[in-house]
């Protein structure tokens, strides 16, 4: 009875570290700047993706969530911050939507079931990324205004970025498909 006491506090300090690790990963990709055109790029739909595809949905969705909770507490966690502001101001602005649809990216990227047919992980990859757009747009579209033009604005700038970075984590997920099942059964 001891060990299963034991195995469970083990496994309890495997989750809090690896979402605290995690949260401190996706927290540094929105801070670097990789200059691409048209707008320089951070690799935080790369974390987020990634996260989801290594951790699962739960673990996944858990992780984002506490990412978005350090910074609508105000921890200058999010891409712009603080510069362009901090906690649930910056939250509620221009990017809630984007925000919003990591925590879904993360949860979709973790359901899917990835194996060595790249073209199928790229797809599955694309889908997980379009809920951060589309929910992106939606709130661009509600703070804005339907009128502007919310998909050149929101969409458009970051479709070359996005689809780098999909296709390298295609690669990655691909490539390191026998590694990533041992990863998960160690989690």
């Amino acid at each position: 009875m001891e060990s299963v006491k034991n195995l469970k506090q083990i496994k309890i300090l495997k989750y809090f570290f690896v979402i605290l690790v995690s949260s401190i990963l996706l927290a540094i990709s929105a801070k670097l700047k990789i200059p691409f055109y048209p707008v320089p790029m951070t690799m935080q739909t790369f974390i987020v993706l990634l996260i989801g595809v290594c951790f699962g949905w739960k673990l996944g969705g858990a992780i984002i969530s506490l990412y978005l909770l350090e910074g609508i507490i105000g921890l200058p966690v999010f891409s712009g911050t603080p510069e362009k502001g901090l906690g649930i101001v910056y939250f509620v602005g221009p990017t809630m939507g984007y925000l919003l649809g990591f925590v879904f990216a993360a949860m979709l990227s973790g359901i899917f079931k990835f194996d060595k047919n790249i073209i199928l992980n790229f797809l599955k990859l694309v889908l997980s990324v379009s809920i951060i757009y589309i929910l992106g747009i939606m709130w661009l579209g509600i703070l804005i205004g339907w009128d502007k033009p919310i998909i050149n604005l929101g969409v458009t700038p970051f479709l070359l970025a996005e689809l780098f970075k999909i296709t390298l984590l295609s690669v990655i997920i691909t490539l390191f498909n026998d590694k990533l099942s041992d990863f998960k059964n160690w989690i």
